[in-house]
């Protein structure tokens, strides 16, 4: 069995729901500089297959959040979160969870979200997946350094 197989039989995608609510918040914490309140994970909960757990040989170590957005007659997905714990991450986790997102992502004209100016992995782990950076949002954080993001898209 090739090594890509074996790596992929480990890897299961589950469903945010309200018992593992908790779960979600908790590896945020441990994820993220930032914060999220109770109505981020309310949202979350009613987000269907927008909002994904991700689980490695039964061991849940990341998640992907998503919301839709209508801006005039044009209806976008933003990608609230994407994370995986650093101790698993080159796995194809997060890759997965993006492709999970962009299978539930065709009625959507593009795919936007922010990342911190020095957060390089992300930078590169969404530019090798088709995003580009459109601009830079200055004060974006309010409760981080640096303060700056970057406004990534991926047209769909």
């Amino acid at each position: 069995m090739s090594p890509s197989i074996m790596t992929s039989e480990r890897i299961a995608l589950g469903d945010v729901t309200c018992n593992n609510v908790g779960q979600l918040r908790k590896l945020n914490q441990v994820i993220f500089p930032v914060n999220y309140g109770d109505k981020f994970y309310k949202d979350v909960i009613e987000a269907g297959e927008l909002a994904k757990l991700v689980y490695y040989n039964d061991v849940c170590v990341g998640a992907v959040c998503c919301r839709k957005e209508t801006h005039g007659d044009e209806t976008q997905l933003y990608m609230m979160t994407l994370g995986v714990l650093e101790a698993y991450r080159k796995l194809g986790l997060g890759g997965r969870l993006l492709k999970h997102i962009l299978e539930h992502a065709s009625e959507y004209s593009s795919i936007n979200l922010h990342v911190q100016i020095t957060n390089e992995s992300a930078l590169s782990f969404y530019k090798k997946n088709g995003f580009e950076v459109i601009g830079t949002e200055k004060d974006y954080y309010k409760h981080i350094e640096p303060r700056d993001a970057y406004i990534l898209r991926r047209s769909l």
